[in-house]
């Protein structure tokens, strides 16, 4: 009997516990229902809502920054003088222009009079060309061919003789054999051969000319060197030229 009853007053409080437990407080319920409603109800009236939140709002006026009515109030003042200029039509007062002052001409220069003494006067300086002395080198350099029926400019017409810029130049120091006026077929083959030794070494570069007495017939006669060597006995020493007065070319 003992056991029974305390198996009753056990489960009568197992059961009490569980009533505890599982009913709780209405209160969370009740909030949750309230904000529903009146979700609803400001939903159903939000026309006449609005107005109520909107006088409750703080004015937009009143967070502008200072800098916005400091800048009004520059704008007003730039009016109210772009005004005030539009009402001044008076006559401006402009620079007054001195008149120009009259132009004085420069003193004039005194000039030295011609008749002071004679020491004071200058003379008129005499300028003589300068002497050529006929030993004077003069250094000569062209492009020779051989002389035909046209004008002689660089050109050679012999072994020993040429023209240089048109001027006709004769080898003073050497006799060389003939070709037109050659008195045997030797002469003339050693003609031709002085004349083509001739244009070959007055082409091979610059050269010396002396002068070595006056013009005869209208031929200057020169001694040609290259180097400080005669070009005339560079050719006697070939055997295409003599010195003036020795020997013969034909027996």
């Amino acid at each position: 009997m003992a056991k029974t009853a305390t198996r009753r007053k056990t489960s009568t409080r197992s059961r009490a516990g569980a009533r505890k437990s599982g009913g709780g407080s209405p209160l969370p319920w009740v909030v949750v229902g309230a904000l529903a409603f009146g979700g609803i109800a400001v939903y159903d009236n939000w026309k006449s809502v609005k107005p109520m939140l909107a006088s409750h709002a703080p004015s937009p006026s009143a967070s502008r920054p200072v800098s916005v009515a400091k800048n009004t109030r520059e704008r007003d003042a730039v009016r109210e003088a772009i005004k005030d200029t539009s009402r001044d039509t008076g006559p401006r007062q402009t620079a007054s222009i001195a008149p120009v002052s009259k132009i004085i001409p420069p003193a004039a220069v005194p000039i030295p009079s011609s008749k002071g003494p004679a020491s004071e006067r200058a003379e008129p300086v005499s300028i003589s060309p300068a002497s050529i002395s006929p030993a004077q080198t003069q250094s000569a350099k062209a492009a020779f061919g051989y002389c035909g029926q046209g004008e002689h400019i660089n050109c050679v017409a012999d072994g020993s003789t040429f023209w240089y810029k048109g001027e006709k130049i004769v080898i003073a120091d050497i006799v060389s054999p003939g070709i037109d006026n050659a008195r045997c077929d030797g002469e003339r083959k050693a003609g031709f051969a002085a004349k083509l030794r001739l244009l070959n070494l007055l082409n091979a570069g610059s050269f010396s000319m002396n002068a070595a007495g006056q013009p005869d017939k209208g031929a200057a006669p020169r001694v040609i060197s290259r180097d400080g060597r005669s070009i005339g006995a560079q050719l006697v020493d070939e055997g295409l030229a003599r010195k003036p007065g020795k020997g013969a070319w034909c027996a």
